[in-house]
């Protein structure tokens, strides 16, 4: 058999992932003048940030973005 490779970056990634890369690259701070969402700003956890980003799509979609923008970047260095 032979495997499809999806064309979709985020085909496979968990959003725990993304977060955690962003923040090693970023970190909080700078994630959160980035995507401006309190879970960033105020008593920053990965555990508080998962639980609001599953739960509200337009700040899920705005770090997938983050991260998408975060990937091309890493490309060109």
């Amino acid at each position: 058999m032979t495997e499809q490779k999806s064309n979709d970056p985020l085909h496979g990634v968990t959003l725990e992932e993304m977060l955690l890369k962003l923040v090693n690259y970023y970190g909080w701070e700078d994630l959160g003048s980035r995507i401006r969402i309190n879970c960033f700003n105020n008593d920053p956890s990965i555990n508080s940030s998962l639980k609001f980003l599953r739960k509200t799509p337009w700040a899920r979609k705005k770090v997938e973005r983050l991260y998408l923008r975060y990937l091309k970047n890493r490309e060109t260095e």
